[in-house]
């Protein structure tokens, strides 16, 4: 993957995909102010470069059954790579686990949860994610309501 340098006019076709992912070509290439085949060219070299991993959708959790939101800080009996590995590769078998960070400090890993109550969360945490052989503690905090969820990072122009 080779890296481009990036000028103002791929900051603005970042700016604007990372806004809207659906957003047209021919507006995308209206908002960076070129025509439309260059501005395809561009986000084509970005996608190779690594700049844009990947587009989704984002889903309304309480549309979709989803009413808690839970970020639990998990502490592990040993911080082995082999021990890391495994935990990682357990956490991304749970669908309910939609972020994994790895923290340095006191807590090991931050993970998001999504859960459709608070006892389907209560559920996940005895039977799955305190029963994890090298899991010594877990602290939950529930989301109360989430004031800003913004995707990707800053786009400095």
């Amino acid at each position: 993957m080779r890296r481009v340098k990036l000028d103002k006019i791929d900051k603005k076709i970042l700016m604007h995909l990372q806004k809207d992912g659906r957003i047209t070509n021919v507006d995308l290439a209206k908002e960076a102010g070129i025509s439309a085949p260059p501005c395809l060219r561009r986000v084509r070299a970005l996608e190779e470069a690594g700049y844009i991993s990947s587009y989704h959708a984002k889903l309304d959790a309480a549309a979709m059954g989803y009413g808690v939101i839970v970020f639990a800080q998990v502490k592990l009996v040993s911080q082995a790579e082999n021990d890391l590995k495994q935990f990682i590769a357990l956490i991304e078998s749970w669908p309910v686990v939609r972020e994994c960070h790895m923290l340095a400090g006191d807590t090991d890993f931050l993970l998001k949860i999504v859960a459709h109550d608070w006892d389907d969360y209560q559920r996940f945490l005895t039977e799955k994610l305190t029963a994890t052989p090298n899991v010594t503690s877990v602290k939950s905090s529930l989301c109360i309501r989430t004031a800003k969820e913004e995707p990707g990072v800053p786009v400095e122009m």
